[in-house]
């Protein structure tokens, strides 16, 4: 009985997750938000320990970088035409109207990130200009097209 059990356990689990990206899926605009929301919770990580308000960790730092990289490998494909509006997307015009330069702004953050990885920073001396230029990557990004939630 308890090997059926422990079974049914991954079944569940494949089914949840499928049943998750099926439901991100319908909305680029939904889809986009969690992927910066992961984005988010590691610079809340990382940005700290920049500034010398928390103690480096790489490992940490890693594992934000990781999860930057897998964002960014998606990210550019969450934005077709007809997601320009609804869901409270902070997606700015611009994102629409220069494309090329919306492109060309996440090929940058995404080389930012891979760098910093290939770099695999050790300490903080090694982190700051490694790390530090993805942040700036990502600043670039929001001031050209990103609507400010206020």
């Amino acid at each position: 009985m308890m090997n059926k059990n422990l079974l049914r356990l991954p079944i569940l689990a494949a089914a949840l997750a499928i049943a998750s990206i099926a439901v991100a899926g319908d909305s680029p605009q939904k889809e986009r938000h969690e992927l910066m929301e992961g984005v988010l919770k590691g610079a809340k990580v990382v940005g700290p320990m920049l500034k010398g308000e928390a103690e480096y960790d790489n490992a940490a730092a890693m594992k934000a970088l990781k999860s930057w990289q897998s964002a960014a490998a998606r990210f550019g494909d969450l934005f077709p035409e007809g997601s320009e509006t609804g869901e409270d997307t902070e997606a700015a015009p611009a994102i629409w109207e220069d494309r090329a330069g919306f492109d060309a702004a996440l090929v940058a953050w995404s080389d930012a990130v891979d760098a910093a990885i290939a770099a695999n920073p050790a300490t903080l001396d090694d982190a700051k200009p490694v790390i530090g230029p993805v942040f700036g990557k990502c600043k670039d990004c929001h001031d050209g097209y990103r609507i400010e939630d206020d």
